[in-house]
C-alpha cells in the first residue's frame, strides 16, 4: 500500500511545486512518464516512475503514462505490455487510458503546416552525411543549408509529397529554421520529420514519415495539459528547444508545461542503456529481460525484489541535479530492509552433510511447531518434523575449526534451530578422507529449554531427510565484474566492449533440500532461508513438482571489495 510518507522527501522539485500553487501559477498538478517502447524498463526508469507518480500521489494530482513512440523500427507491443505490467507492479496507476505520442501524429502534423506557413520550417535535400558537415562543432558555428530559403509554397508542396510516400526514405527531412550559429547545437535548424517506410505497432502503414522526439515530446506535454515535464539531465540543452516549439505553435492546453532537469541513476556493476541490455538479450548473454541478473524491473522483480523495497530504493537515491551513481549495496540494503519484516521463514539446506541421529526413537523423539516469523504471529506457524536422518549445511561443521566457532565440531554440541541439542558422537569419512557423515546424538530433555548444567551457544538450521522438499535453488551474484563495465578505456585510450567484464560465476544453480511447506508454495513466494538470504520461487519455471527458487539477496552485506 502507499502513503505519502513514502515519498515525503524534500528535493528541488518539490520547492519549485511548492511555489506554483502558492503563486497561483497551476492549480494542480499533472505529470507524465513518457517511456519509449524500445525496451524493457530498467531502475533508472524505477527513480522516474517514483518521482512522477509520487508527486501527483502526494499533491492529488495527475500523472499519465505515455508511450513516446516516434522510432517504429525499434518499438512493438510486447514493450508496451511490459512496461504497463511494471508500473503497476510497483503500486502505480496512470490518469484515464495509456496514451500514445503516435495518437497525436495528425495534430504534430498539422502543427508542422503551420511552422511550414510562418516561414519557421523549410523541407531540406541534405544527406545525413551534409547534415553534420553544414552543422558545425561545438567551437564554430553551423552553415545555412542551401534549401533553406525555399518558398513557403515549394515547402507545403514538397511536405504533403513527403507524407504521400513519393520520396525515397531518408531523401528529404522537414527542419526547423531556427539560428545556424547558436552556441546550442540542438538549436541549428533541428529536423523534426524524416521519411521512414516502417510499420507501426500503432498506426500501422497510415505514415511514412514520422516525427523526431524532441518536436513530439513538448507538443505532447502541452495537448496532455503537464504541468511539470520531468527529465533527466541529458535533456537540459534540449530545453530550448522544447520552449522554442511550444512559443511558436498555437497553445493546444490552456496549461503552459516546463521542463525540469535531475541527474539520471547510474548503479555500480551494472548498466542502464536499453541499447546495451538489449544486446545482452539478443546475443544470448541472458535468458532475457526479466533475466534476475539484469537491471530491468522484470528482472528485479523475478530476482524477488518487492515494489516496496524499490520504492525505499528510489527515495533513498534521491533527487538532485548532482551525479547520482549509487553503490549496489544501497539497492540491496533496501530490499532487505522491506524483506526483514514481509517475508516468512523457513528452513533450507543448501551444502547437507548427512546426519544420523543414533539414539532417535519414534514416538518420543518429537517435533516441534515454530512460527513463520518471530514479530509477525498473523503469518502462522508449522510443524517442523525431525526424522533419523537429517541434513545440515557442511559449513557447519569444521573438523579442526577456527577460532571463534560456534557450530558443530567432533565432540560438540549445538541446538538445532526449532528441535534439540545434538552432540558429536563420530565423523565417517569416504576413501578420499572427505566427511560424508555425521553420528551424532539427542539430548532429549532440551526440546524447547535449555541443557542442564551447561551452555550450549551456537544454533544451525537443518532439514529432515525423510520430510525434505528437494528444490532447484539459483545463486546469483553481479553481472559484472567491474564497477563501471562501459566506462573502461583499453591501453590505447578506447572503450573496452562491455561484455567483456561479464561475470561467469553470476549464477549457479543447485539442488538443495527445504521444509516441507517449500512443496505447496505458488510461484513469485517469497521467503527468508534462514541463516542463509532471501529467496523466492521463480514466476516462470517454479511448479509443485519441481520447486525453483531464486536467491533475492544474502541476509548480509555481499557488496564489499572482493
Amino acid at each position: 500500500m502507499l502513503n505519502k510518507d513514502q515519498f515525503a522527501d524534500n528535493h528541488f522539485i518539490r520547492t519549485i511545486i511548492e511555489e506554483d500553487l502558492k503563486s497561483g501559477k497551476h492549480t494542480a498538478i499533472q505529470t507524465r512518464f513518457p517511456p519509449e517502447p524500445n525496451g524493457y524498463l530498467h531502475i533508472g526508469h524505477a527513480k522516474s516512475i517514483c518521482l512522477n507518480f509520487g508527486l501527483a500521489y502526494i499533491y492529488d494530482g495527475l500523472c499519465n503514462l505515455r508511450f513516446d513512440d516516434t522510432n517504429p523500427e525499434k518499438e512493438n507491443d510486447e514493450y508496451v505490455n511490459a512496461i504497463k505490467e511494471d508500473v503497476e507492479w510497483l503500486g502505480f496507476h496512470w490518469a484515464g487510458e495509456p496514451r500514445f505520442a503516435s495518437n497525436y501524429f495528425d495534430q504534430l502534423y498539422d502543427y508542422a503546416v503551420g511552422l511550414i506557413k510562418d516561414g519557421k520550417a523549410y523541407v531540406d535535400d541534405l544527406t545525413p552525411e551534409e547534415m553534420r558537415e553544414y552543422r558545425g562543432t561545438l567551437t564554430e558555428a553551423g552553415k545555412n543549408s542551401p534549401y533553406r530559403d525555399r518558398s513557403v509554397e515549394e515547402n507545403l508542396d514538397l511536405f504533403t509529397r513527403m507524407k504521400n510516400g513519393e520520396f525515397p526514405d531518408g531523401s528529404k527531412t522537414l527542419r526547423l529554421k531556427i539560428d545556424m550559429a547558436s552556441g546550442n547545437i540542438n538549436m541549428r535548424d533541428p529536423v523534426i520529420y524524416r521519411i521512414r517506410r516502417a510499420h507501426h505497432h500503432n498506426t500501422g502503414d497510415k505514415w511514412c514519415i514520422y516525427p523526431m522526439y524532441d518536436y513530439t515530446h513538448c507538443i505532447s506535454d502541452a495537448i496532455e495539459g503537464i504541468t511539470h515535464s520531468l527529465c533527466t539531465l541529458e535533456f537540459e540543452a534540449h530545453r530550448p528547444l522544447y520552449d522554442w516549439v511550444l512559443d511558436n505553435i498555437p497553445a493546444p492546453h490552456a496549461t503552459r508545461p516546463r521542463q525540469y532537469e535531475f541527474s539520471r541513476l547510474e548503479l555500480l556493476y551494472s548498466i542502464t542503456s536499453k541499447r546495451k541490455l538489449n544486446q545482452l538479450v539478443s546475443e544470448g548473454h541472458v535468458s532475457g529481460w526479466d533475466d534476475p541478473r539484469m537491471p530491468t524491473i522484470s528482472g528485479m522483480r523475478r530476482r524477488g525484489y518487492t515494489p516496496e523495497g524499490l520504492r525505499l530504493f528510489a527515495k533513498r537515491a534521491g533527487i538532485s541535479k548532482s551525479e547520482n551513481i549509487v553503490d549496489m549495496s544501497v539497492l540491496e540494503g533496501a530490499i532487505r530492509e522491506e524483506l526483514e519484516n514481509s517475508a516468512p521463514r523457513l528452513m533450507a539446506v543448501l551444502n547437507p552433510l548427512k546426519v544420523t541421529l543414533t539414539n532417535f526413537e519414534a514416538g518420543k523423539t518429537q517435533s516441534r511447531r515454530a512460527a513463520f516469523h518471530p514479530n509477525h504471529e498473523e503469518m502462522g506457524d508449522r510443524e517442523v518434523p525431525v526424522s533419523q536422518t537429517i541434513y545440515i549445511e557442511a559449513d557447519d561443521f569444521a573438523e579442526n575449526p577456527p577460532k571463534g566457532f560456534k557450530r558443530l565440531i567432533p565432540g560438540g554440541e549445538v541446538r538445532l534451530r526449532h528441535g534439540y541439542v545434538i552432540k558429536c558422537d563420530e565423523v565417517v569419512k569416504d576413501s578420499a578422507g572427505n566427511v560424508v557423515e555425521l553420528k551424532c546424538s539427542i539430548d532429549h530433555d532440551t526440546l524447547g529449554k535449555n541443557p542442564e548444567g551447561r551452555k550450549v551457544k551456537g544454533v544451525i538450521h537443518w532439514v529432515s531427510a525423510e520430510h525434505a522438499a528437494e528444490i532447484k535453488v539459483r545463486l546469483y551474484d553481479r553481472l559484472f565484474t567491474v564497477e563501471r563495465p562501459d566506462a573502461v578505456r583499453g591501453e590505447d585510450g578506447n572503450y573496452l566492449l562491455f561484455t567483456d567484464f561479464l561475470n561467469p560465476e553470476s549464477i549457479k544453480e543447485i539442488t538443495a533440500y527445504a521444509e516441507p511447506v517449500a512443496k505447496d508454495l505458488p510461484a513469485e513466494s517469497r521467503w527468508q532461508f534462514e541463516r542463509i538470504g532471501y529467496f523466492v520461487t521463480d514466476r516462470k519455471d517454479h511448479s509443485k513438482d519441481t520447486p525453483v527458487f531464486n536467491r533475492t539477496v544474502t541476509l548480509k552485506d555481499s557488496w564489499q571489495p572482493k
